[in-house]
């Protein structure tokens, strides 16, 4: 098939990669225009238009599609028979979904109705489910409500993160679109429709949702670390410096915490920060980042800047 690619991030290099393992024709590539980054504030081509240039493929980096008018243009030129989209980042105008005679399918990293939106994976892990999926479906003029070509559901492993389970469920999906896009030509698909009433959303990520309260219980706070483990990052402040949690776990020491509060350690030694958390749960903190500083153990952390047990964090 003669394919337009669009994406942007490194997730969706499995799919683009397995187009053009399996002979694929991509015509062209729709990405998000590069980001400065650095301290320089270096433009950085993003992960997509860099492979892409490698293989020489054409990019075009439209900053609102929706409102550009060559992008429909460079699309006419090339004639796809088919528009695949994989965490693009942006609403793409009915006038482009349309124009090739497939349509634009897309991979999307959740069991469609279920978490609709941009940042499926983690809100899959901060609210406790233990299974989830990859979805290809049509696209039309509104946010992943499109008919459902196929589906694969997968477990949520035991302390997954984020970037871990988005890498697993990154690779599933480039199997399903060969698959999908092989029945396709065939004619050996039929779209499902969505049930609508089961639609859940999983909006995009903002600063505040890794902050941190501690009177949340341990299981809770582990599920934030795990979950925005790209970003934000799950943080709590001490002495008005924002500190990152990399890495921890819950942990089950029998002991009788009820007369300490949430937020208060309850010891420390080399395995990390013991903190006490809401409904007499604890939470060790192994690996944090203090701001502007690298990562490094609890422990370490915890020497200098002399902390003790009963110090509230």
């Amino acid at each position: 098939m003669k394919i337009v690619f669009m994406g942007t991030p490194s997730i969706a290099l499995p799919s683009f990669k397995k187009l053009l393992e399996n002979r694929h024709e991509i015509k062209l590539v729709i990405s998000q225009p590069d980001k400065p980054m650095g301290r320089g504030m270096k433009l950085v081509p993003t992960p997509i238009k860099e492979i892409a240039l490698k293989n020489n493929i054409p990019v075009y980096q439209p900053v609102k599609i929706k409102e550009d008018i060559e992008a429909l243009e460079k699309i006419k030129k090339v004639n796809p028979d088919l528009i695949v989209v994989v965490a693009y980042g942006q609403i793409i105008p009915a006038s482009i979904i349309y124009y090739p005679p497939f349509g634009a399918i897309n991979v999307h990293f959740s069991l469609l109705p279920k978490y609709r939106g941009a940042a499926p994976v983690q809100w899959a892990i901060l609210n406790g489910e233990s299974r989830t999926g990859v979805t290809i479906f049509q696209l039309n003029e509104k946010m992943d409500e499109g008919d459902i070509l196929r589906q694969k559901e997968v477990e949520i492993l035991p302390h997954e993160k984020a970037s871990h389970l988005e890498n697993r469920l990154a690779e599933i999906g480039a199997e399903l679109l060969i698959e999908t896009i092989s029945l396709l030509e065939q004619n050996k698909i039929k779209p499902q429709k969505q049930d609508h009433s089961c639609a859940t959303y999983a909006p995009k990520l903002k600063k505040e949702n890794g902050l941190i309260d501690w009177g949340k219980s341990s299981e809770v706070i582990d599920r934030m670390v795990r979950a925005l483990d790209i970003w934000p990052t799950a943080y709590y402040f001490l002495k008005g410096k924002r500190i990152k949690i990399i890495e921890g776990k819950v942990v089950n020491l029998q002991l009788d915490i009820s007369n300490l509060l949430p937020g208060q350690i309850l010891k420390i030694n080399k395995e990390g920060i013991y903190v006490v958390c809401g409904n007499s749960t604890l939470y060790l903190i192994e690996k944090l980042q203090p701001e502007g500083k690298k990562i490094m153990s609890a422990y370490s952390f915890s020497l200098g800047a002399r902390l003790k047990s009963g110090d509230k964090l």
